[in-house]
């Protein structure tokens, strides 16, 4: 490379870094003039009331540093979550996922991908996802609104429609429901109880995977208190957690590093 070129390089530096300097300051970041509300729902590794920590806890509490605004934070069921997210009442939650009807009260910035799998008690001889189906004589347990991926919505439906639906407000029910065997399946991710509640229920019962993509997870934002451009700089705050590996990091704690990848790579 000729000296000249390099010495114009050189002379050019400063116009160069002033311009990216500029650019960073001109990011958006999020409004701080007022106190935002966010709400967590008990959910196994996402978030334990008792222990107060989870992974939605652990990616909140990053985000909020990130922010620089204050935040009230409580807890409470999923499905008055939805409904105040609609309402307006509050303006983020974690972990959700969308579908055509909560698209239009509801943003999202993703920070999750996983799959949903049927865990059945293995004493009710089931063979198959369509194997359960047919038999009238099984109930499946799910949580006041939770949606899953399609083939599982599917399933949650059409049983719905046979009265073999018990719902109930969180996980722990189902998994004493389970035990007792007032219901034979459940609906599952992988953070959907501890690691201890885990090995117990591989003794119990059996898994079946469907043949579903993996389904996103995100950052659930009120479209009611939130402007676009308000969810936009959230959503970059949760987009840069991923990009520096922040979110890789946090699922780490939980997973090996084969799946932490996995959940976090999309």
């Amino acid at each position: 490379m000729a000296i000249s070129t390099i010495l114009t390089g050189l002379r050019n530096l400063p116009i160069v870094l002033a311009t990216a300097a500029g650019l960073a300051q001109a990011a958006p970041t999020p409004n701080c003039s007022r106190t935002y509300t966010l709400a967590y729902h008990e959910h196994g590794m996402l978030y334990s009331k008792a222990l107060d920590q989870g992974i939605d806890k652990d990616v909140a509490e990053e985000m909020i540093k990130r922010s620089g605004c204050k935040f009230t934070v409580t807890v409470m069921p999923r499905a008055r979550i939805w409904a105040l997210i609609e309402s307006g009442q509050l303006d983020f939650s974690m972990s959700g996922i969308t579908n055509p009807e909560r698209d239009k009260f509801a943003a999202f910035g993703w920070y999750l991908f996983n799959k949903y799998y049927l865990l059945v008690r293995k004493d009710a001889g089931v063979r198959s996802i369509d194997d359960f189906q047919r038999r009238q004589d099984l109930s499946l347990g799910t949580i006041r609104s939770f949606r899953y991926s399609e083939r599982f919505n599917h399933l949650a439906d059409a049983l719905r429609a046979e009265n073999r639906i018990n719902e109930v407000v969180n996980h722990e029910q189902l998994l004493g429901m389970l035990k007792l065997n007032r219901i034979q399946g459940i609906i599952i991710e992988p953070f959907n109880y501890s690691q201890v509640q885990q090995r117990e229920l591989s003794e119990l019962t059996n898994l079946f995977e469907s043949d579903d993509p993996s389904v996103l997870h995100g950052l659930i934002m009120s479209k009611r208190s939130l402007s676009p451009e308000d969810q936009q700089q959230w959503r970059n705050i949760i987009d840069g957690m991923r990009r520096d590996g922040t979110l890789f990091q946090i699922m780490r704690k939980y997973f090996g590093d084969r799946q932490a990848k996995a959940m976090t790579t999309f």
